[in-house]
């Protein structure tokens, strides 16, 4: 009976659990994935890249460091590939609803060239073909290389153009775990968030050019002729002083005297040096002042432009059915976790904190321990090549030492045996008569 009340507790528990679950979410969850038990059944990695041998592999991973080593994602783990893996959900249009797309991110190696980012593809998808020149609806997410490309990309493809967003969104760049979140509203408004903190908003009209513009300048429009567009003006009240050219801009130096030792008939007649006219002060130049009459620059006025055709909907993709990750990775390591489509914000925020919010502080703290462990590693490592290297320079000392000892013996064997030096000598002596015969013949 014990064992039967824990089971109906249990169960009870689950089921609140569940009630929970559903009653947070509002609207409607298209997909989702913590790459939990299973995951590889629904995801296909593609062959894209294999024939040339530059295909990557994934591994199911919580990575070197996390706050819950259970919640595993996954991570790219080759150095030079491309990586290109996807999976399928119901077919979906986001037209009159938000859509929501949002999925955390993880560069442990200190990505210094490569993307964190995932896209959303159509209906009409061979998965196993996916790879970089498969067409998407949406690209969203990190994107780092260099100093010059730290930044979230958020791209659009409407009209058979892939449009990028033109305000900066820039992402981060530690190799801590982060969320990335994007709202598109049926009102073609936009939000773009890392961790749960709003950095980018506006309107799809305005910060992406998938439209011609509503107004343009008028081409037939004509400056008036009387139209002053100078802000400043000569002042005509300001006139040039009399004799103001005839000031020399250098004068004779009044305190230069000749030399005692001056011979004019063979240094010729003395001429004092001379020096900058302190009374010279360049050439005139008449004062400006504020043009009364100054209207601004002038711009042809805006008309609406006669290309333009609105798009009520232009925040909106008619079939949604698959979401796919596509890279290029210098140095791997980019761990991918807890993806989300929904047409819920206030679902997805939940989510971001009971996940990345609830093992942010303990990630931190696997993290500064790893790099902690790392530089004693390094330290230690570093002593040791130190006490090598001390030790090849006691060993070249000995050698050192035995060489010229071997040269002090030589030295020594030859003063203990004179009569051994002596024959040596002779021996030269011989050679050398023998040489000098030898020129003479």
């Amino acid at each position: 009976m014990a064992v039967l009340a824990r089971s109906s507790s249990s169960a009870a528990a689950v089921a609140l659990v569940a009630l929970a679950l559903v009653s947070a979410v509002a609207g409607e969850v298209f997909f989702q994935e913590k790459f939990d038990d299973g995951w590889e059944d629904r995801w296909v990695k593609s062959e894209w890249k294999k024939e040339d041998g530059t295909a990557g592999e994934w591994n199911h991973t919580s990575g070197s460091w996390s706050g819950d080593a259970q919640d595993k994602g996954i991570q790219t783990s080759e150095d030079y590939r491309f990586y290109a893996i996807s999976a399928q959900y119901p077919e979906f249009s986001n037209k009159d609803k938000t859509l929501v797309l949002q999925f955390s991110v993880k560069h442990e190696q200190k990505l210094d060239c490569g993307g964190g980012y995932v896209k959303l593809l159509g209906g009409d998808v061979d998965q196993k073909k996916f790879g970089g020149e498969t067409p998407y609806s949406i690209m969203f997410g990190p994107d780092i290389c260099g100093y010059s490309t730290k930044k979230v990309h958020a791209i659009l493809t409407k009209y058979g153009k892939n449009n990028l967003i033109k305000k900066e969104v820039p992402c981060e760049t530690d190799q801590l775990t982060h969320v990335y979140t994007f709202v598109l509203r049926p009102d073609a408004t936009y939000s773009i968030l890392i961790d749960n903190v709003e950095k980018q908003s506006g309107s799809v009209y305005d910060d992406w050019d998938i439209l011609p513009a509503k107004k343009i300048r008028d081409p037939d429009a004509k400056k008036p002729e009387d139209w002053e567009d100078n802000e400043y003006i000569p002042d005509p009240e300001d006139k040039k002083p009399e004799g103001y050219d005839d000031i020399p801009k250098e004068v004779t130096d009044p305190d230069a005297t000749k030399p005692e030792d001056w011979d004019e008939e063979e240094d010729g007649e003395w001429t004092a040096p001379t020096i900058p006219n302190p009374e010279y002060k360049g050439p005139w130049t008449q004062k400006k002042i504020k043009n009364p009459n100054y209207k601004g620059k002038w711009k042809a006025p805006l008309i609406d432009n006669p290309e333009f055709k609105d798009d009520p909907y232009i925040y909106s993709f008619d079939s949604l059915k698959h979401i796919g990750i596509e890279l290029w990775q210098v140095k791997s390591g980019t761990l991918f976790d807890n993806i989300l489509i929904t047409d819920d914000p206030e679902y997805a925020k939940k989510l971001a904190e009971e996940t990345w919010g609830k093992h942010k502080d303990a990630e931190k703290a696997a993290f500064d321990e790893a790099e902690k462990k790392k530089l004693e590693e390094e330290s230690v490592n570093s002593t040791d090549d130190e006490k090598d290297d001390a030790s090849d320079d006691e060993e070249e000392d000995d050698a050192d030492i035995n060489t010229a000892s071997d040269v002090e013996t030589k030295d020594d064997s030859a003063v203990e045996n004179p009569q051994q030096a002596s024959t040596d000598e002779k021996v030269e002596e011989i050679s050398k008569d023998a040489y000098e015969k030898k020129d003479e013949l």
